[in-house]
């Protein structure tokens, strides 16, 4: 072998040698350095993680009824990751499914489709990494098929879990209080961390609306993990380790379900009544408070829908006729999100405002039939006259133009239509101090602040909306004119007003603010809210419904307490001296027809009616109301829109509210034992049943846990 021969041969040699000690040290690398870590790994690729979901707590009215519960269903999903990955895009499987499930093909690919811009419902809200309901009530022997042939159905699983059960206890529905659920989205998945995807409704499912909504963390609870052991099929062999899901805490709210109940069958009685007198009675709200704590004990929306169409996804159809003008929009509430003008309910403001700008509160003035309000008249109901009176009466027969001209006087006295540099205004500023123009801080989403038409308020108005009123001053409203000519005509006359000077605090809106007409707008929870500061002397409680969270040992995991947002701004015996009127209202007033028998002995009931004007439409009618008068407790009001007077619709409908809570008909028992709320939370027995407070009632059983078909 020649010396070149030999020297390639050598660094062959060195050349096999330096892979075969490369080769070495990598191994030992592996195998001694990070071995612990590898053995580790190797373990975890026969491991999975299984996520248990936590059942969502109750919620529960303030003695322990159900107003939200659970119930177990068998639940089948889809994978639709496991299914777009296959050749057909799952096509096949989703045949079949339909074919089991007894349902159209269309309607199950289409509950697995993503939601966006163009895609009606029933679609995806969640984020398309999870396991998307498709039938949330299955046939036990249908879903046994589905568990039984895995092959014939990869990505479809068939599990039991809680759905949420709305069981209507005591005729209490609240569907906009009450709130509902769905899927968690992607980006809110991002955001909210620790929230674990599961498929399971109640992990994935979030508050929308609602107590559901605002309450959300307390009643989720938190999922379990479960550890289980795979083979290289993916079978499960065994359970590595188990951390137990905790069960979400229960709501007990300060609603009572006897009253809630009982207000919503009052507001549908009353809208009949006005039906059948001739008016539309197209909406209704009523709300029910505690004057000593500001708890809300009911709160009714009419028109209203049964929450349970959220469960196992909602279609196209359902989705659009709760948010449809033509049905009334019941995904609304009226009593937090609606706002309506008050009319003479609003008194209790412009009353002491007066006062407290000078005119006396003993003092005698005269009730013409009309006022005028520079070159306009303003009149009273039916242009009655009720002659020389006092205050007292002038809340009695709810008299208007001893408030225009107050109204008119002040205005003049702060420059009329060339305002001082800093007006006194002492109308707005007093109705501002009750709260009215914001909102209260109830334990809600979505509610609105009303509104209180200031002068800045009028020149924002004007600046946002001149272009349009200069144009329509000029053209008018062709497409009206065909089959409102009247009404075109008003419009287009305001239009040409408010386009020149629409700014302008005139007059006419300082005369319309004192008797809640014009632009003033309120919810009737700020109303409620209002009368229970009378009533109670002064104090503006923000309401809360929430009374505390139950945890599932029975415990108090935490207290909602009532916050007070201030106090009113009048002297004590001016609300004393209001709450004298407001007494005699309901013996000899504007609503003595509707109280007409109504036995006074037993409840002194105070309140005053309402009969708000809105342009093209019927009136609104209102009454407002607090019992017992000397000592109040609570305070009812109820509100129906295009209804008529307010002792002719809304003062019946508050009547037979209180009758209901006192039991004061014949056959009817008491919603309040003693004319008391409880004092006491409800608690949790070891086996789950809530046992109420002593004194109200029996204990409430444990939410049925069993499959059944969701209600309709």
């Amino acid at each position: 072998m020649g010396s070149r021969s030999h020297l390639r041969l050598m660094v062959l040699h060195v050349l096999v040698m330096s892979l075969l000690l490369s080769l070495g040290g990598r191994l030992w690398y592996l195998q001694v350095m990070n071995g612990a870590h590898y053995r580790r790994v190797a373990a975890d690729n026969g491991i999975r993680d299984i996520v248990v979901p936590a059942p969502r707590g109750q919620i529960l009215d303030d003695v322990g009824r159900p107003l939200v519960r659970n119930r177990t269903a068998l639940v089948v999903s889809a994978d639709r990751t496991t299914l777009v990955r296959q050749k057909d895009g799952g096509k096949a499987v989703l045949r079949r499914l339909a074919a089991v499930l007894g349902m159209p093909y269309d309607q199950v690919a289409a509950k697995i489709q993503l939601c966006g811009p163009g895609i009606k419902r029933p679609c995806w809200t969640g984020s398309p990494y999870q396991p998307i309901p498709v039938d949330d009530h299955a046939d036990p022997q249908k879903a046994l098929q589905i568990r039984e042939r895995q092959e014939d159905f990869p990505g479809i699983s068939a599990q039991l879990q809680a759905v949420r059960d709305y069981p209507r206890t005591d005729g209490a529905g609240a569907a906009q209080t009450l709130g509902y659920l769905q899927p968690i989205t992607q980006e809110e998945l991002n955001k909210r961390k620790g929230i674990k995807v599961t498929g399971y409704s109640g992990v994935d499912l979030i508050g929308r609306d609602g107590l559901e909504a605002v309450y959300d963390s307390d009643l989720r609870g938190s999922p379990g993990i479960r550890r289980v052991l795979v083979d290289s099929q993916g079978r499960v062999t065994g359970i590595a380790s188990e951390q137990p899901a905790v069960s979400g805490g229960n709501l007990v709210t300060s609603i009572d379900a006897r009253i809630q109940g009982d207000v919503e069958t009052a507001l549908s009685h009353a809208m009949q009544a006005a039906r059948q007198r001739g008016t539309p009675a197209d909406s209704a709200a009523s709300v029910v408070m505690d004057v000593r704590t500001g708890r809300v004990m009911a709160l009714a929306s009419y028109p209203t829908y049964d929450p349970s169409v959220w469960t196992g996804g909602i279609s196209q159809n359902e989705y659009d006729s709760l948010l449809s003008k033509g049905k009334g929009q019941p995904l609304i509430s009226r009593a937090t999100e609606g706002q309506f003008a008050p009319g003479s309910t609003f008194k209790i403001s412009s009353l002491p405002a007066a006062v407290k700008d000078g005119y006396s509160l003993y003092g005698i003035y005269p009730c013409p039939s009309s006022y005028m309000v520079g070159a306009r008249a303003f009149s009273n109901f039916e242009g009655e006259s009720g002659g020389d009176i006092n205050l007292h009466r002038a809340l009695v027969m709810s008299c208007d133009t001893i408030f225009y001209r107050f109204a008119y006087e002040e205005w003049q006295r702060d420059g009329a239509m060339h305002p001082v540099k800093n007006p006194k205004d002492p109308m707005m500023k007093m109705a501002k101090a009750y709260g009215f123009g914001s909102p209260t801080g109830i334990d809600l989403v979505g509610e609105a602040g009303g509104r209180i038409p200031s002068r800045a308020w009028k020149t924002a108005y004007w600046n946002a909306t001149k272009e349009s009123d200069c144009r329509h001053g000029k053209t008018g409203y062709p497409n009206l004119e065909k089959t409102d000519p009247a009404r075109a005509a008003y419009l287009k006359t305001m239009a040409a007003e408010n386009c020149v000077d629409g700014y302008v605090f005139r007059a006419g809106d300082a005369a319309n603010f004192a008797v809640g007409q014009g632009d003033v707008l309120v919810t009737p929870l700020q109303l409620a809210r209002a009368y229970a500061a009378v009533a109670n002397g002064g104090t503006l409680w923000s309401p809360r419904i929430a009374k505390a969270v139950l945890a599932p040992n029975g415990t108090v995991a935490r207290r909602i307490d009532p916050v007070k947002a201030g106090t009113l701004p009048i002297d004590p015996k001016i609300l004393a001296y209001m709450r004298s009127a407001l007494a005699d209202v309901p013996k000899s007033g504007t609503a003595a027809g509707a109280f007409s028998g109504f036995p006074f002995d037993k409840l002194a009931v105070a309140g005053k009616t309402g009969t708000a004007e809105v342009f093209g439409k019927k009136d609104t009618s209102w009454f407002a109301s607090y019992a017992p008068a000397k000592n109040p407790h609570y305070v009812v009001v109820a509100m129906v829109t295009q209804a008529g007077t307010g002792a002719t619709t809304a003062a019946p409908a508050v009547r037979e509210i209180w009758e209901g809570m006192y039991g004061l008909r014949n056959g009817v028992t008491a919603a309040l034992p003693g004319g008391n709320v409880p004092d006491k939370l409800p608690t949790l027995a070891p086996d789950g049943t809530v046992v109420p407070p002593q004194g109200f009632g029996e204990p409430v059983g444990k939410a049925p846990a069993v499959a059944g078909r969701r209600r309709r």
